[in-house]
């Protein structure tokens, strides 16, 4: 299955000189979505991995499919407020300005091998931030996930030496 043919590109959204690449539709086509779910299972399961842990709010529809296709835990990593637990936080930059990032400070446990799964990876900001918040709870990363990578923006270069797979490459 070609993949991006489920991907609306949306010309100069958020602003002018983006093609934003839209996952909803895939996500509406059961079949493309659950066939992309099953290629990106196959991409990662050799992984020996303990949990997935997703950001807010789309590495939610990539990582708990993901988790439960492999029959492990799904951790949300949310922004500043969301979690009703005691929580980690991490700052990260936007284009335009901050946010951060937060998780449960009882979500990992020392030792446990994490994934990172999300829908998109561009500068990989927002990555490095959850692989930040896993490593300071002592999650070892074993990898990042992502439907789609845009390589022009080179975020794979700024996740030193994790080993990344995306199943759509623009």
């Amino acid at each position: 299955m070609n993949f991006k043919d489920y991907i609306r590109v949306i010309p100069d959204f958020p602003q002018p000189g983006i093609r934003f690449k839209d996952i909803t539709t895939l996500l509406q086509n059961g079949e493309a979505y659950r066939a992309a779910i099953d290629a990106m299972r196959e991409l990662i399961k050799d992984k020996q991995i303990d949990l997935i842990a997703g950001p807010e709010a789309r590495g939610f529809v990539v990582g708990a499919p993901l988790a439960y296709a492999l029959g492990v835990g799904f951790v949300p990593i949310r922004k500043s407020g969301k979690l009703p637990g005691e929580t980690i936080e991490a700052d990260y930059a936007l284009e335009y300005g901050k946010d951060k990032l937060s998780m449960h400070k009882d979500a990992i446990r020392p030792g446990q091998r994490v994934l990172i799964a999300d829908d998109l990876l561009a500068t990989g900001g927002t990555i490095q931030t959850s692989i930040n918040l896993v490593r300071q709870l002592g999650g070892d990363i074993v990898g990042a996930a992502f439907l789609i990578e845009l390589g022009y923006l080179d975020g794979r270069g700024k996740l030193d030496g994790i080993d990344v797979v995306s199943l759509m490459q623009y």
